[in-house]
């Protein structure tokens, strides 16, 4: 055994090892993931400044103000949460494989947001419960697990 390896501290030896390693590039960002972040970013401003109108300007009536609060609401909530399903995708995607496609993170983007969508009506009809709002979470998920196996099978 080499004495001056067996005398260096462990946690140098470890750094010592880091560095011989080639240092990633970093990732570019692809071609599809810039329209899906553009549009996050129209949903975003369109769904939250359409809700502030809305809910400054009209008086609260059931018809079509409910409706309309309803689709802004969708268009919000799924605008809000893009960047971040991107991010984590992103995140947790190996290097060496392909990042998903743009309208996979949109499709569950929209699950997402309509997702917070029927569980804000099923709190203004008063049928919101826990265990609700946990199975129509698990609904939105078997749904999409079911959508992704089909599509891996396709490739």
């Amino acid at each position: 055994m080499d004495d001056a390896r067996w005398m260096t501290p462990a946690i140098m030896r470890y750094n010592g090892d880091m560095t011989k390693q080639p240092i990633p590039e970093p990732k570019r960002i692809p071609p599809d993931h810039v329209g899906v972040l553009l549009s996050a970013g129209i949903m975003f401003l369109v769904g939250w400044g359409g809700l502030f109108l809305l809910m400054t300007t009209r008086p609260p009536r059931l018809g079509a103000e409910l409706w309309l609060f309803f689709f802004l609401g969708l268009i919000a909530v799924t605008g809000t949460v893009l960047p971040f399903v991107r991010y984590i995708h992103m995140r947790l995607t190996p290097a060496h494989v392909e990042p998903l496609p743009g309208g996979i993170i949109v499709r569950q983007s929209v699950w997402i947001g309509l997702y917070g969508v029927i569980v804000a009506w099923m709190q203004v009809l008063r049928v919101l419960t826990p265990a609700s709002a946990f199975f129509l979470a698990t609904l939105f998920i078997i749904i999409e697990a079911f959508l992704r196996s089909r599509e891996r099978e396709d490739n």
